[in-house]
């Protein structure tokens, strides 16, 4: 443990106890649309912990810390979705500028980099917006703003796909974009209503073509 080798010692119990205290700072953070870098989730750990302890800490052993704490996705890499990579490359080879959006969550972007790339996915986009980087969480339009600006498109030209119904139809449609939903539960009833909906990520060049039209 870095903390025991760093001379301190913590129990088991005592950092869960922190983690779910931090969990508690990071709710009301997010329940803004706000976000802060993943060195802020370490130090909320540390202060419940002990409110000396951050300050008592060398530099390297809170660079390692954090370092620690944004690493478990990469220990077990979640799945992408088996279509991702054909479809992406598809819609690149057409022309179409592709960027992420994505609410980070305890894993930071930096993280979240790596398991593109471990996926092949990485090279497919030409931006990547993360919320632990620019501090605003979707649904706030400013971040779907902001990667319009990055990658020189406009609302009305750009389309979002997503699969959460707020985050992603509720939070695009405010910023003025147009949204294909990422979904098994296609009912019309639901609110908001995307442009379409797809079951899989392999679906997608056609439905992009089928809006184009």
């Amino acid at each position: 443990m870095i903390l025991e080798a760093a001379g301190v010692k913590v129990t088991a119990r005592a950092l869960e106890r922190a983690y779910d205290t931090s969990g508690k700072f990071l709710g009301r953070v997010w329940r803004d649309n706000r976000d802060v870098p993943v060195t802020e989730h370490v130090e909320a750990i540390l202060a419940a912990v002990d409110r000396s302890l951050l300050g008592r800490l060398a530099p390297d052993v809170r660079a390692a810390l954090v370092e620690a704490y944004g690493r478990p996705a990469l220990l077990a890499p979640p799945r992408a979705d088996e279509g991702a990579l054909e479809a992406l490359q598809v819609l690149a080879s057409q022309g179409y500028a592709l960027a992420v959006i994505s609410n980070t969550m305890r894993t930071p972007g930096r993280v979240l980099r790596q398991l593109l790339q471990h996926h092949r996915l990485l090279d497919c986009f030409t931006h990547l917006t993360f919320s632990d980087e620019v501090g605003v969480r979707k649904p706030d339009p400013i971040i779907f703003a902001l990667t319009l600006s990055a990658v020189g498109a406009t609302p009305a030209t750009a389309l979002h796909v997503g699969d959460d119904p707020m985050l992603d139809v509720h939070g695009a449609q405010m910023a003025g974009m147009r949204v294909i939903q990422v979904t098994h539960v296609p009912s019309p009833t639901v609110v908001p209503r995307p442009d379409a909906r797809i079951k899989t990520l392999r679906d997608l060049p056609a439905a992009v073509a089928q809006l184009a039209t």
